[in-house]
Formats: C-alpha cells, sequence, structure tokens
C-alpha cells in the first residue's frame, strides 16, 4: 500500500469509528442500543409488532405504482391521507388515456370524503430543496379552492426532513415506499424500459399494503397530524385479515420529535442489521445511498466471512446520486476491501452512450436469502436511519421476496428470471454484465470505480455536527 493511501485509509477508519461511537452513545442514552445489534432476525421492537393476516403487493416503478394510488383514492369511502417529502400539486398521476393531477384526484376525492395532506415544512436556510416559501407555496397551491386540508410539517431535526411517502386510504389501505408525488428532482412516472423516454429516467417502488399492519401506518399519520395540526383524529378499526403475510411497519422517528415518541423509533436500523447479520446466501440491495457506517460494517463482516459458500451480496446504485455521491462511493471501497473472494457484485442501471438519458435509482429495497424484504423510505445513510422521519414495511413471506427480486432482476438483465437459481443468474449474467459486456438492450450496468476514502465520507463527517 503506498503512503497516501495509507493515510487514506486510516482518515477514514478513524471517521467511521468516530460516527459509529457518536450513535451508538446517542441510541444508549435513550434505550436503542438494540437498533444497533439486530437482535431478531430482521423484526423490530419498535412501538408496533409484527402483524399476520396482511396482503402485501410491490409495484416496480411509478408507472406501475402511481395509477394503482390513484385508483385507489378514488375509491375512498372515508378518508384518504398523505405525508410526503414534497409535492408538486400538478404532478400527473395518470396519462393515460388522459392527464389526471394530483390536485385533480385529490380535490375531486374532498368533495366526498376527508382528504388530509401532511407535508415537510422545508428547509429553514436555501441550501437545499423544497425550502420553507417553495413548501409553502405548493401547499397552497394544492389546496386553494378546495376541501383539501393541508398542513406543514416542521418539526425536524435540523439539517434533516420529514422523508417518508404515504398514502391511506380508510385506514384500511397504505401505499408505502420511496415515490414521491412531485416532480422536483425528476419525473416519478417512468417504467421499464427506463431509457425510452426523454429527460432522467426514474427506477423507484411503492408497496400496496392491505390488512392489520395498515392500521399502523395510519396511526403514525395521526400522531404526526395531531402533533403539527392540534386535531386527534379518532383511531380507525383494524383491518381485518387480507391475506397471508406476516407483515411488521418499521420507522426511523428521531428523538423529541413528537411528544406521543419522546425516545423516537429507530426500527428500521433494528430490522436491518438484523437481517444482514443472519443473511447466509444472498443479500440484494438497491438504494439511492450506500453510506451509513453501520450498515456497511456488517456487509463488511459478512465479505470477509462469508456464511457460505454461495453467498453473494449485490448492490444497484445510481450513477450519480444528487447528494452524497462522494459518500457512497467512499463506503464501496471498504467493502470492495473486504471483497477477498469475488463475492461483491455492484452496478447501476441504465442504457449505455450519451445520446440517451441515465437512470436515477430511487428505490429502497433489500431482500435476504429470498426469505426477508423490506421496502419503503429508508436510504441506507446516516440521515434515513437517525435523523429523518421514514417508514417502511418488512415481511418474511418468502414467496414474495423470491418473487420480487426476480421481478427487479428481470427488468435490469431484460430476460425471465423466474424460477432460476440465484447464484447461476449472478455468475452467469451478471457477473458478466459488470465486467463490461453488455448489451445495449440490458440495463444492468457496472458503476465506475471509486476514489479515495477520506475525501468520500463528507455525509459522515457532517452527520457528527448535526446529528445531536
Amino acid at each position: 500500500m503506498d503512503l497516501v493511501g495509507g493515510v487514506d485509509r486510516t482518515v477514514g477508519d478513524l471517521i467511521e469509528g468516530a460516527e459509529r461511537r457518536h450513535h451508538g452513545r446517542r441510541l444508549g442514552r435513550i434505550g436503542w442500543t438494540r437498533a444497533l445489534e439486530g437482535r431478531s432476525a430482521g423484526w423490530a421492537g419498535g412501538s408496533t409488532a409484527p402483524r399476520d393476516g396482511n396482503r402485501l403487493e410491490v409495484c416496480v416503478d411509478g408507472a406501475a405504482a402511481l395509477p394503482e394510488i390513484a385508483a385507489a383514492i378514488r375509491s375512498a369511502r372515508r378518508s384518504v391521507h398523505v405525508a410526503g417529502w414534497a409535492i408538486s400539486p400538478e404532478f400527473a398521476m395518470e396519462r393515460e388515456p388522459a392527464v389526471t393531477t394530483l390536485r385533480e384526484l385529490l380535490a375531486e376525492a374532498a368533495e366526498r370524503v376527508e382528504v388530509r395532506v401532511l407535508v415537510w415544512a422545508g428547509a429553514p436556510l436555501p441550501l437545499i430543496h423544497p425550502t420553507r416559501a417553495e413548501a409553502r407555496r405548493a401547499l397552497a397551491s394544492l389546496t386553494r379552492g378546495t376541501r383539501i386540508r393541508g398542513a406543514l410539517d416542521a418539526r425536524n431535526r435540523p439539517m434533516h426532513c420529514h422523508h417518508e411517502k404515504l398514502v391511506i386510504v380508510d385506514g384500511a389501505t397504505a401505499f408505502v415506499g420511496g415515490i414521491d408525488l412531485t416532480y422536483l428532482g425528476g419525473d416519478r412516472f417512468d417504467g421499464a424500459p427506463h431509457g425510452a423516454r426523454d429527460g432522467l429516467g426514474w427506477h423507484d417502488a411503492a408497496a400496496r399494503l392491505s390488512g392489520p399492519a395498515a392500521s399502523d401506518v395510519a396511526a403514525h399519520f395521526a400522531m404526526r397530524w395531531e402533533a403539527t395540526t392540534g386535531e386527534h383524529l379518532p383511531s380507525d378499526d383494524v383491518p381485518a385479515a387480507a391475506g397471508m403475510s406476516r407483515v411488521q411497519v418499521v420507522r426511523t422517528v428521531p428523538e423529541r420529535t413528537y411528544p406521543a415518541l419522546p425516545d423516537g423509533d429507530f426500527s428500521v436500523l433494528e430490522a436491518y442489521v438484523g437481517a444482514l447479520r443472519r443473511a447466509h446466501r444472498l443479500i440484494y440491495i438497491e438504494n439511492q445511498f450506500l453510506w451509513s457506517a453501520e450498515i456497511v460494517r456488517v456487509l463488511s463482516r459478512k465479505l470477509r466471512r462469508p456464511p457460505s459458500d454461495e453467498f453473494r451480496l449485490c448492490v444497484v446504485l445510481p450513477l450519480r446520486p444528487n447528494t452524497g455521491n462522494d459518500d457512497t462511493r467512499g463506503q464501496l471501497d471498504v467493502l470492495m476491501e473486504a471483497d477477498r473472494d469475488q463475492r461483491l457484485l455492484v452496478g447501476t442501471v441504465g442504457p449505455p452512450g450519451r445520446q440517451y438519458p441515465r437512470v436515477y435509482v430511487h428505490a429502497k429495497i433489500a431482500v435476504v436469502d429470498d426469505e426477508w424484504l423490506t421496502l419503503g423510505s429508508a436510504n441506507l445513510n446516516e440521515h434515513s436511519l437517525f435523523n429523518d422521519t421514514e417508514m417502511n414495511v418488512v415481511t418474511d413471506d418468502a414467496g414474495l421476496a423470491r418473487r420480487v427480486r426476480e421481478r427487479l432482476w428481470s427488468e435490469h438483465l431484460g430476460e425471465d428470471c423466474t424460477g432460476a437459481d440465484p447464484l447461476a443468474v449472478i455468475e452467469e449474467r451478471w457477473r458478466p454484465l459488470l465486467n463490461g459486456n453488455a448489451p445495449s438492450s440490458v440495463q444492468l450496468r457496472p458503476l465506475p470505480s471509486t476514489s479515495r476514502r477520506a475525501a468520500r465520507l463528507l455525509g459522515p463527517i457532517k452527520g457528527l455536527f448535526v446529528d445531536g
């Protein structure tokens, strides 16, 4: 190792160690050390327990999810509740046979049922978007002249936000995922093949949840709404069983954010750590970012001491994250250093060549051993795991976990992966593609090489200062 490389590695290790110790002290003070330990196999001991009897469906990409959300809103009989990071009133929820905007959809529903929209109040300083002024204008434009009730939630930690993306209909059906109902940053209405459109392609996902666990999503919205507006929403009855999946709703809610959760909720982190630590054969991750020192430490240990000969770690990230790019690359260096047996495969999604638009990977999905699945709004960074409000769903429905992975791989590889042995697909399709042997019809692409770690840890360094 050259001198510069050695210094770089040492500085990176020091920063990562300081961040982990800081988070350990913080969670220890509020009784959440278990989130760093991941004691159970992918479940969490937060304020919501796993519930049986749910129907969980995964909509891959906005072109599939957004019309489903629109149809559910039209079917509402009592209420529609929306919580988001940002909204665009003119955002087109449907494109065929005619365009239907978010404002039109919610305004029509508000003539029949109660419609409430809760949005992050925006950044107090114009360093990131949406700003406070932009958030106010968007909400005013959404509600003006309608019966829609809107509120801006400013109960966030400094430099952080309310990042969850929720739509709840009648307290019985909930959409939980990564798809924002906004044009900010890109148009979420997209589907494979992602390169067949103008502008930036967008790969994302959302879960449709029906059954008892949907009541936990509804209760979370009610808690935030009451804290923000003072209005108490009566609890809906727990919905009847709608399927066969066991589902847990997990969250990130920083301590001292809401009176009802003085010690917060860090069950997203707890569920991830538990599932990843118990992985035996395969970890598949799609995420916008990968710079959580806690998560990368678990993954690095898996690579250094593989739990089985067939163990593989496959990761799909965006080519150029809109923030945190350096930090994502730095943590990949940590994984590459640990990958002694070529078990790590890292790619991105998008057609080759500058004549095509790139594809932004915004999905937040993980599948472990085709037995555990999580999907939601949480990125694998310190914002989502410690400081922003987030929501994911977790299930041990092995059939669903396998189908979701196969659906994603079929999209990225351009061929049907249903029923195929995962290891065979990885070695015969993934690895050659990531070695640069990719035909133009295939979406999966190599991710460019990384560079020095110390220069790539700006996000964690910032976290040490803004993370109380």
